[in-house]
């Protein structure tokens, strides 16, 4: 039990886009969302939508003036997109990896089996999208997700224990990895530890196979107090 505890990871989050180009063929949309799952991101939030042309701009203002600015904007409001919150230890990085360049002619040649590598038809209707920073994650995050608040989803740990997308074993590591921060009180951690305790045993009765997921291998008797 306690070696799970001691070892917690932050997560990362990224937001992540697959373009119309890709939307409007479920073969590639499903492979692209197989590639999510295969590499481990935890799907937070997800949802598909029609982008009206003034959110494309605002949301590609950066690029304002450049030449490919209208056509990419034209692009994005051209038919549906789907819309993801990733997490994962090294969201961004791993998923601007599996994306592959930009460039979908450079991909094909120094990444064939990355997404855009794979799918990518211009450098425009390259398939996806994905945060390059940080703090591009969180603005974009706030522009697709605005009712969603990090800062909530990263101190509560109860948030995380149904995410669609994720097995019994990664939700267990999600709520063993988020403990309260600092500056706690000794009571909220104390609620902490129990409601952890309680909720990875409910997990494991659950889901039997996951009950040595992470290396740690532990039958219900080992949590006591637990009982619902």
């Amino acid at each position: 039990m306690m070696s799970i505890l001691r070892s917690p990871q932050a997560l990362q989050l990224t937001l992540a886009l697959i373009k119309p180009d890709a939307v409007a063929h479920p073969l590639i949309l499903e492979a692209v969302h197989q590639q999510i799952l295969s590499n481990k991101f935890l799907i937070v939030r997800t949802r598909e939508l029609l982008w009206r042309k003034e959110d494309c701009r605002r949301f590609y203002r950066e690029h304002e003036g450049r030449f490919f600015y209208q056509r990419l904007v034209e692009f994005m409001a051209s038919g549906p997109i789907r819309a993801y919150i990733l997490a994962h230890k090294d969201a961004i990085g791993l998923w601007r990896t599996l994306m592959g360049p930009t460039r979908v002619f450079r991909a094909r040649h120094t990444a064939p089996d990355s997404i855009r590598g794979s799918f990518g038809l211009t450098d425009t209707r390259n398939t996806t999208h994905g945060s390059d920073s940080e703090a591009s994650a969180s603005r974009e995050i706030a522009a697709f997700f605005p009712d969603f608040s990090e800062q909530r989803w990263s101190r509560k740990p109860g948030l995380v224990a149904k995410l669609p997308g994720t097995t019994s074993c990664q939700r267990v590591w999600l709520v063993a990895a988020h403990p309260p921060g600092p500056g706690s009180s000794s009571t909220s951690s104390l609620e902490h530890l129990w409601c952890l305790r309680r909720r990875i045993f409910l997990l494991l009765r659950a889901t039997p196979s996951s009950r040595s997921c992470l290396g740690y291998t532990a039958p219900p008797e080992a949590l006591p107090g637990c009982l619902p």
